[in-house]
């Protein structure tokens, strides 16, 4: 099916949630479930079918409400899927999160023995996001949700996780988040970067040529690989009380706290980026879609607008890294959906209260390791690549307490000492989002 620039992708079998954005602000339920029956099993994916909505639609505000439907490798083993078929995915979607957890820094209190149960196990199968605009849709399609899982026996409903986005848009730590977002060529969806050209559409749907020009490793059959694209699932718990202490003890005033948080994350707490407000914040810019993701890091190479270190830059180094061509940035985007848990912590409360309060980020491309582990474990928990071999992210890094953070500065440079951790991983998954076609497939499946 072919869209305005010739690419030929075919949106009416691809699942919403991959390429469309969230409505904004809105509220949601993650669910995870566990098929104790194959045949019931199935019979949950063809009840869940016509929740699912797909790309071909542009979300309006009676129509932008949806369920994305993914399974773990354990799940389409537990639907009686061939083994030919699985052993066709990758091998880190099939080993699982909590099996790679010591490469991706999910170590001491990250670990999976430490995980929100039943995270990490091999009881999770079926993982739903389901997103509102409202509460009360929400609440309409959870229950619908809820009633294709408990009809009948072989399902339960094994784990539920409410979030929301805030109308500023902000996570617990106070910024802004969900600007950066690559645009997907055949997708639609305009860029929020004028600057940079859309990502071919094989970078996160299976079946189309990536940034190599080749097509990525797709699980067979065609009918269950093709349009689908793998997901990670993350619950973060964030200590804010912490990091709110950290810069109030390093900081003079109120405007060097605010000018430090912004240093470590690369944008203000608007959501306004350093490399076009570096002394102070600009809402204005931070508001304006039109602005707030336009710019990349050419001017800056040395990081004294924004540092080379900051959360935002290790993320998405945008073209800091074309200079030596070692790395083409653009192997290594990926859809990021992040969303809050949890009350948010009062202003000015430095002390912690005990609640866990935190973000779920959902993250989807075609490849694990060279999108998500790579930016995971080459960009955040390290510092090669950036010249400072002992330097982590700042904000999520596998930290020990004991890193630094580097802001360049003349005439002389500040370095940050004792970093403690902000985040902690309370769990994890590797699933796959199938194409609408692969979900009646799942579900007309015979042993």
């Amino acid at each position: 099916m072919s869209t305005g620039d010739g690419i030929g992708l075919e949106l009416d079998d691809i699942q919403t949630g991959a390429l469309h954005e969230r409505p904004s602000p809105y509220v949601g339920t993650y669910l995870l479930l566990r098929i104790d029956d194959r045949v019931a099993g199935r019979e949950l994916v063809a009840r869940l079918l016509p929740l699912v909505d797909s790309a071909r639609r542009s979300p309006g505000p009676d129509d932008d409400a949806w369920v994305t439907v993914a399974f773990t490798y354990q799940g389409l083993k537990a639907l009686g899927v061939p083994r030919d078929s699985l052993d066709s995915f990758a091998p880190e979607f099939r080993q699982g999160m909590a099996a790679r957890a010591a490469e991706l820094g999910d170590v001491g209190d990250s670990s999976p023995a430490n995980w929100e149960k039943p995270l990490g196990t091999s009881d999770v199968h079926v993982a739903m996001a389901i997103l509102s605009p409202d509460a009360t849709r929400l609440r309409g399609l959870v229950e619908r949700a809820r009633r294709a899982a408990e009809e009948r026996s072989g399902i339960e409903l094994i784990w539920q996780q409410d979030c929301f986005q805030l109308p500023t848009g902000r996570t617990s730590f106070g910024f802004k988040d969900g600007i950066g977002q690559p645009a997907i060529e055949g997708s639609g969806v305009p860029a929020s970067n004028p600057k940079e050209k859309p990502l071919k559409a094989g970078e996160i749907i299976l079946g189309y040529p990536d940034e190599t020009g080749e097509l990525p490793p797709m699980p067979a059959p065609e009918i269950l690989g093709r349009n689908g694209t793998y997901v990670v699932f993350r619950k973060l718990h964030t200590k804010v009380a912490a990091y709110r202490r950290y810069l109030r003890e390093r900081a003079a005033s109120r405007e060097e706290e605010a000018l430090l948080g912004a240093k470590m994350v690369g944008r203000w707490q608007s959501g306004a980026p350093l490399t076009l407000s570096p002394e102070h914040d600009d809402p204005e810019v931070g508001a304006d879609r039109r602005r707030n993701n336009d710019f990349l890091y050419t001017d800056d190479r040395r990081g004294f607008k924004c540092p080379a270190g900051a959360h935002a830059r290790r993320a998405n180094p945008r073209d800091a890294l074309d200079e030596d061509g070692s790395v083409n940035v653009r192997l290594h985007r990926m859809i990021r959906r992040g969303t809050s848990y949890g009350p948010m912590l009062p202003d000015g409360v430095l002390d912690d209260d005990g609640v866990d309060r935190g973000i779920v980020f959902v993250f989807a491309g075609a490849q694990l390791k060279r999108q998500f582990e790579f930016v995971k474990t080459q960009w955040l928990n390290d510092g090669i690549f950036i010249g400072a071999p002992a330097e982590k992210d700042p904000l999520v890094g596998a930290s020990d307490g004991s890193g630094t953070f580097t802001i360049p500065h003349r005439p002389i440079r500040r370095r940050l000492q004792q970093l403690p951790p902000f985040v902690i991983t309370r769990g994890g998954e590797y699933c796959f989002a199938p194409g609408l076609r692969a979900l009646r497939w799942l579900a007309e499946l015979e042993t």
